[in-house]
């Protein structure tokens, strides 16, 4: 079933799409210009989109920082969730983060997100601590997982 779907780089002209990504998942999504910044002035960030007929219905990214990568954020549609595909871009992101050099992964998920958990878990990150009042939106706090590359 993933196999008719296509992974590749974030490009500038895919940030429109990944906005409705972002807006269809998230209570504080992300600007266009933050993606922007991310493509064009952080150095460090890497962003892959899911596309099914040229249409972006997903996408992930991290920082990587010498040895580490931060997810940042990972995203799908709501029509297309549940076809295993956030775990084919987590699959993706990690394979990448390792060739650009990270030895492991951190991400922060709401700490009522267990589907999200669940999905991490699954690529064997672990719980390694609480960020209080994290999320701006509704002052949750955050489960910070890691994992080894």
């Amino acid at each position: 079933m993933v196999d008719s779907y296509v992974f590749r780089y974030m490009r500038e002209e895919d940030i429109d799409q990944v906005v409705e990504v972002e807006h269809a998942s998230f209570t504080t999504p992300w600007s266009r210009e933050a993606f922007y910044n991310e493509l064009h002035t952080n150095k460090f960030a890497v962003y892959i989109v899911i596309e099914n007929d040229h249409k972006i219905i997903g996408y992930c990214g991290s920082w990587v920082v010498i040895d580490e990568a931060h997810v940042t954020n990972v995203a799908i549609l709501p029509e297309y969730r549940g076809k295993k595909l956030g775990e084919a871009l987590m699959s993706k992101l990690m394979s990448v983060s390792r060739e650009m050099g990270a030895r492991s992964m951190t991400l922060e998920v709401r700490v009522t997100n267990h589907v999200a958990q669940s999905l991490y878990r699954k690529f064997g990150f672990q719980n390694g601590g609480i960020r209080k009042n994290y999320y701006s939106d509704n002052q949750e706090d955050a489960q910070i997982m890691w994992v080894t590359l």
